[in-house]
């Protein structure tokens, strides 16, 4: 089903255009009988962090916690 409405009846109308445009229906807005804007859903671009997906990828160096050169002269 398209769904096409006059600018004027959008206030009323948003919430439910949303959901159409989300459950993959096409949403244009047009004004003066010319359709003006589609509403489309983003595409979600971030994943859900997983713990542990990274188990095995990051090393830490064996003198990590050792003093830096750099910082000899402030260190007591």
């Amino acid at each position: 089903m398209i769904h096409q409405i006059k600018q004027s009846d959008l206030p009323k109308k948003l919430w439910d255009l949303i959901d159409a445009a989300l459950r993959g229906e096409p949403v244009f807005i047009e004004r003066d009988g010319k359709a003006l804007v589609q509403l489309t859903p983003l595409k979600q671009m971030f994943h859900p962090r997983k713990a542990g997906s990274a188990k095995g990828m990051i090393k830490m160096a064996e003198d990590f916690d050792e003093p830096l050169d750099d910082f000899a002269a402030y260190m007591p």
